[in-house]
């Protein structure tokens, strides 16, 4: 009877990334889940960043133009979530200025509110709702309310009241 086969941290981790990018923590953890020996983990993770198939700097670039392009979410949201993949706070603000330089925040955020927003803001209720769903998203505060007054019914008459 033949032995039966054994797969590796390194198999299996390639077996992921096959599927979908990830950083070198959450790929650590997907290998951790699986109660895999430390020492093969690390082995496998250090070789995969060798070879350029785990890279950090690459999946927040990614994943910052996604939150940009397709999510519409501000900056610091951004950052926040490339932060909680693992990444370190600097290729996470680097990968950050990067997409935001070629992408304009402001843009993002006219984006953010035409897919919220079919007309003028109508009330004050719905100023409110608006305004903290965006500030959610990570946008600047000063922005947003720029933006809601500029389209806001009555230029925004209904602030004051």
């Amino acid at each position: 009877m033949p032995a039966p086969r054994t797969v590796n941290a390194y198999q299996i981790a390639l077996r992921l990334l096959a599927r979908r990018e990830l950083s070198s923590n959450q790929l650590r953890e997907r290998l951790v889940r699986r109660e895999l020996p430390a020492v093969e983990i690390e082995t496998a993770i250090t070789r995969l960043t060798h070879n350029g198939a785990v890279d950090d700097g690459r999946v927040a670039h990614a994943y910052a133009r996604r939150a940009a392009e397709v999510k519409f979410r501000g900056k610091r949201r951004t950052r926040r979530e490339i932060e909680a993949l693992g990444i370190d706070a600097e290729t996470a603000g680097q990968a950050v200025a990067d997409v935001f330089s070629e992408t304009d925040e402001e843009t993002v955020l006219e984006h953010a509110i035409d897919k919220r927003l079919d007309g003028p803001v109508r009330d004050r209720a719905q100023f409110r709702r608006l305004y903290h769903s965006l500030l959610r998203q990570g946008f600047p505060t000063d922005r947003i309310v720029a933006q809601l007054l500029s389209r806001a019914e009555g230029n925004g008459t209904f602030v004051e009241e």
